[in-house]
């Protein structure tokens, strides 16, 4: 019940419509937003070049920074309650604490120049000050705000529509398995009808597998579907099909797209395996270099030998557009044939 409460706090928190500023990267880049606003806030009271107001640049850079950076810490802290409040309701309170902060520190700045003597008591109004700074950071704070909530309204459009993409890809390969693995009880049928029936229960708690799953799957789930998988196909094809797993440095976290592995398996036998009298070796390497997990499939090939079998295009096809919309450009499958082998390899990023 814990885990379930703090997997949907994590989920809210993850689609607030603002930065994470507990991430030093969000903070570097508000401190590199507020420096550019001090010399432009400079630059626009600016009559002439030279002499350049150097102390009037440090004074504004100075204050801005500290806001930035009380900003960020209140936000940070501030985040989980912040991000169960709606929208709106929660850029008011941002905003309202932006503006205090714009406040205090703006008496902060003309307590301090005034303690180091570079302004003497009376040559500054305060209060005009602190209202111009106040309206400034209004209406900064508010075209901040908008376009951070503009974003996220841009990012979750994005979002749905890979979501809505991946399922279709997942939808498609789904009848793909399921009429391979038919063929293969109908094989079975008139040979031995009890080893048939026994492909129909193992194929039955294949398919509760395989259909119950969505997206990212760990990739020992996926192991064990493939060699469910083979079980069967070993049933028809006996001695003629050899299969090898190897492992290099797997770890227990990793993941891969649902039903990736499987298909391509299948196009290893159909396309491989059993255009061969005596049948062949399918070799399965999963490997993973501490940034990355390399794949590499290897069967039979036979150049002079068409399958009767039709799909293979189709699978590699869909497994590699599912792998860039996970994973993006970096992720790549590519199909080789060198002699008599034909090897498909795959390589995505993980973190």
């Amino acid at each position: 019940m814990q885990q379930t409460v703090a997997t949907k706090n994590t989920l809210v928190v993850d689609e607030f419509f603002l930065p994470d500023f507990c991430n030093m990267k969000a903070v570097l880049r508000l401190l590199i937003a507020t420096e550019l606003l001090a010399i432009f806030l400079t630059l626009a009271n600016l009559e002439q070049l030279s002499p350049f107001p150097w102390t009037d640049l440090a004074l504004k850079s100075f204050l801005l920074a500290w806001v930035g950076l009380s900003t960020c810490v209140l936000l940070c802290s501030l985040r989980v309650p912040l991000s169960r409040l709606k929208h709106s309701y929660a850029a008011f309170v941002v905003l309202f604490i932006f503006l205090m902060l714009v406040a205090f520190f703006t008496f902060a700045a003309e307590g301090l120049l005034l303690y180091l003597h570079i302004n003497q008591r009376g040559e500054v109004d305060v209060m005009a000050a602190l209202v111009r700074n106040v309206l400034m950071g209004g209406i900064i704070g508010g075209l901040v705000l908008r376009y951070f909530y503009l974003q996220e309204l841009l990012l979750r459009k994005q979002r749905a529509e890979l979501m809505a993409r991946v399922q279709a890809l997942q939808a498609r390969i789904r009848p793909h398995f399921l009429f391979n693995s038919m063929n293969i009880i109908a094989s079975l049928i008139m040979v031995d009808p009890d080893k048939a029936e026994r492909v129909v229960e193992d194929l039955s708690a294949l398919f509760r597998a395989s259909l119950k799953v969505e997206g990212e799957v760990p990739l020992n789930d996926e192991i064990e579907l493939c060699q469910s998988y083979l079980n069967i196909e070993k049933l028809r094809l006996g001695k003629r099909l050899e299969v090898e797993w190897r492992f290099e440095n797997l770890q227990p976290n990793l993941r891969i797209p649902a039903l990736t592995l499987q298909p391509l398996l299948e196009n290893a036998i159909y396309h491989g395996v059993e255009l061969g009298e005596n049948g062949g070796k399918v070799t399965i390497l999963l490997a993973w270099t501490g940034k990355e997990i390399n794949i590499v499939i290897t069967n039979p090939y036979y150049e002079n030998k068409k399958s009767q079998h039709k799909g293979n295009n189709m699978a590699v096809a869909n497994i590699k557009e599912r792998l860039q919309v996970y994973y993006g450009e970096k992720a790549k499958l590519k199909t080789v044939a060198v002699g008599q082998l034909f090897s498909t390899q795959i390589s995505y990023p993980l973190h």
